[in-house]
């Protein structure tokens, strides 16, 4: 188990072998780690990788032609020993393939490779999923990336504003069952922005994290007390996005996802599942995302 840095003028970039997880991205220019440091007294995670599923199945466990497999939030994925397989100056790739560990709790046979690339001030994270296998092989997948809020000296979480594109006029998300951790999605919550922009507030994640379901949200950032951005993640084409603080912690984690958590109540064949990803055999999928520092 190891890490590998990369960095240019602008930042410097730590990613684990565990987990294929970024842990640090360091802003030269002002001086500041912008990746949360997983104080384990709030969240002891950096950017973790969800897969294969992004946060839970409906009572703890999955369908899957008459059986049932036991699953974690988050899927399996962020605890694993990736291996490194490409290191190039500004360039990481590692990859994840499936053993007899994972099968137990993911019949599939599957390949994930992360590559991360640093270029200027924006680090490109690339996921290609493969699959293998004979059968049909269904998941989702996403990104955790956690990023410091209180990066000024002598300011407050709720000095801090969340941003979006200035195209955007208004959100709507949806909230998790609090017992299951699954999506209510019999009920739309607005979010009012003002300018493109909503003032963070301590108990916006009293009821954990704020699901945006749709494609609404393909640029969102964190913005200093001023309002100009310090920090942003871009994902186009991206059907679901999380936004979410453990309450009380200095971090917010912006998550571009392909698939979520089930909805409430959703107990039927995974493969029935709103939102899954399907690949046959043989195929493959490619999805990226940018962090940006500003």
């Amino acid at each position: 188990m190891g890490n590998y840095t990369m960095e240019n003028e602008k930042m410097s970039v730590t990613i684990a072998d565990h987990g294929a997880e970024l842990i640090s991205i360091f802003d030269k220019e002002n001086q500041r780690e912008i990746i949360w440091q997983a104080d384990p007294s709030f969240w002891n995670r950096h950017a973790p990788i969800l897969f294969p599923n992004v946060g839970k199945h409906y009572g703890g466990a999955y369908s899957y032609q008459g059986n049932k497999y036991p699953t974690g939030q988050h899927g399996f994925a962020r605890d694993k020993e990736f291996k490194r397989v490409e290191e190039k100056e500004f360039q990481v790739t590692h990859r994840l393939t499936a053993d007899e560990e994972t099968k137990k709790i993911y019949p599939f046979d599957f390949q994930l490779e992360v590559t991360q690339k640093l270029a200027e001030n924006r680090l490109t994270v690339q996921w290609k999923v493969t699959n293998p296998g004979e059968n049909m092989m269904y998941f989702t997948i996403g990104g955790h990336p956690a990023f410091n809020v209180q990066v000024l000296p002598n300011t407050r979480f709720d000095d801090y504003f969340l941003c979006f594109e200035e195209n955007v006029e208004k959100l709507s998300y949806v909230l998790l069952d609090t017992n299951s951790g699954t999506a209510i999605v019999e009920k739309e919550w607005p979010m009012a922005l003002h300018n493109h922009t909503f003032r963070l507030r301590k108990d916006m994640f009293d009821k954990d994290a704020l699901v945006f379901d749709g494609g609404q949200i393909s640029w969102a950032g964190l913005a200093l007390p001023d309002g100009s951005p310090y920090v942003a993640v871009e994902s186009r084409d991206f059907p679901n996005f999380g936004i979410w603080s453990k309450p009380g912690a200095p971090y917010v984690c912006l998550e571009p996802w392909c698939g979520r958590t089930d909805n409430c109540g959703f107990d039927q064949d995974i493969s029935e599942k709103p939102g899954i990803n399907v690949l046959e055999s043989g195929g493959i999928f490619e999805k990226s995302y940018d962090i940006i520092v500003y």
